[in-house]
């Protein structure tokens, strides 16, 4: 699995490295336009299976990046199933932030803090492993 990790905070991002790790190559990013960046630079390539993706983010915030990459796939005609799985996990857990992400198709939504266990399961739920 190729799995995109964005995270500003340093130890979050770590932690997402290393409960992720097992199941596939990691990419990491700790800004919203490097992870836009590097989504397109993944299309071309090997695209993603998996992004992690925190909302609070300098630059550009993690729902603008949601809505960037579901539209460069709408562009290029990568819908349902092809579309890449958008885990959000943020500290923000309010009705508002997550009703924005599934509006924005999210695939997943998880507050922090980050728990393995919930990491791992939500996984599974996706059919990722």
């Amino acid at each position: 699995m190729n799995i995109l990790i964005v995270e500003d905070e340093l130890t979050s991002r770590e932690l997402l490295k290393v409960i992720l790790e097992p199941y596939g190559s990691i990419q990491t990013v700790a800004d919203g336009i490097e992870a836009l960046k590097a989504f397109n630079l993944a299309l071309a390539e090997k695209p993603y299976d998996l992004i992690c993706l925190d909302i609070m983010l300098p630059k550009m915030d993690g729902q603008q990046v949601l809505k960037g990459i579901r539209k460069i796939e709408a562009d290029k005609g990568i819908l349902g199933p092809d579309a890449v799985k958008i885990l959000m996990i943020s500290a923000l857990g309010d009705f508002e932030s997550v009703s924005e992400a599934f509006s924005s198709q999210c695939t997943s939504y998880i507050t922090k803090p980050i728990d393995a266990d919930k990491i791992v399961a939500e996984l599974r739920n996706l059919e990722l492993i």
